[in-house]
């Protein structure tokens, strides 16, 4: 078995959506407007803004995926990170957070950032066990976010 972590390709679109479309409906999240629009449009609303996608394949065939889109303060907001169930326990969260980092500080970064929900337990015990400690309260989007967390670089 070989595991790689690789730039998005044009060909990865439908399963970096329907990947993340099924973990925000699995739990029990509403589809609000920015996940339309990055879903949507990968190449317009993350890559043309100077963001990053990273897929995690297993022989070839895409089972993960993360985003890193650029922010104001010219930080990386870590997003839509998505492993499919049967590729889980192959350490490609970590994986694809490294590839987040890396790319983070090639590009001179301060900071990685993070919104997600305390019912994701999982995912938050490894952004914590990555480096990333709670933040206070932040503006968002999305109704489903009630835990902000950073990593300084």
């Amino acid at each position: 078995m070989t595991v790689a972590i690789v730039p998005f390709r044009t060909e990865h679109a439908a399963m970096w959506r329907s990947f993340n479309e099924a973990w925000l409906i699995a739990g029990g999240y509403a589809l609000e407007p920015k996940d339309q629009r990055v879903l949507g449009d990968p190449q317009g609303a993350i890559l043309d803004q100077g963001g990053f996608i990273f897929i995690a394949e297993r022989n070839g065939a895409p089972v993960g995926c993360c985003s890193l889109m650029a922010m104001a303060d010219a930080g990386y907001e870590v997003g839509k990170m998505a492993v499919v169930e049967d590729a889980r326990g192959l350490s490609l969260g970590w994986r694809l957070l490294e590839a987040c980092e890396a790319a983070a500080r090639a590009a001179g970064a301060p900071r990685l950032y993070l919104e997600t929900s305390k019912a994701q337990t999982h995912a938050i015990a490894l952004y914590r066990r990555f480096g990333f400690g709670d933040l206070p309260p932040q503006p968002t989007p999305y109704a489903r976010c009630d835990v902000w967390m950073e990593k300084r670089l």
